[in-house]
C-alpha cells in the first residue's frame, strides 16, 4: 500500500509540475480572447510556439503513465479520491510560484478537501 500511495504522489506532482508549466507557458502567449477564435489557427500556432506549453504536455502524458501504474495497484475508489491533493498543492504552487491571490475561502475549501481525502485513506 505505501508504493502504491508513493507512486500516487509522484503521479500527482507530475502533473501539478505539467499544469504549472502550461500556466507559465500561457502567460508567455498572453489572453486568447473571444476574438482570437476567429484565428484558431494563428493561436494554435503561437501557442504550439511556445517551450513550455510542450513540456507542460509531456510532464502529463508521464503522468498518466504513472496513474495507469496506480490503476494497475489499487480501487479506483480510493485512488482517484486521492487527486483532491493536487487542489492544496496548486494552492501553495500558486500562491510561491506563480504569485497569484489566494484568498481565505480557497484556503478553507483546500482543508475541507484535505480532511475528505485523509478520510477516504483511512479505509
Amino acid at each position: 500500500m505505501i508504493k502504491s500511495l508513493i507512486l500516487i504522489l509522484i503521479s500527482i506532482s507530475i502533473a501539478i509540475l505539467g499544469q504549472f508549466c502550461l500556466k507559465a507557458g500561457m502567460n508567455q502567449v498572453g489572453r486568447i480572447s473571444g476574438a482570437d477564435a476567429a484565428r484558431p489557427t494563428e493561436i494554435v500556432a503561437k501557442v504550439a510556439g511556445v517551450p513550455l506549453v510542450w513540456v507542460g504536455l509531456v510532464l502529463y502524458g508521464v503522468s498518466a503513465v504513472f496513474w495507469l501504474v496506480v490503476l494497475s495497484r489499487v480501487d479506483l475508489s480510493f485512488a482517484y479520491p486521492m487527486l483532491g491533493f493536487s487542489y492544496v498543492i496548486v494552492l501553495i504552487v500558486s500562491k510561491i510560484f506563480l504569485h497569484e491571490e489566494v484568498v481565505l475561502t480557497r484556503w478553507i475549501g483546500a482543508v475541507i478537501i484535505s480532511v475528505g481525502v485523509a478520510l477516504v485513506a483511512l479505509k
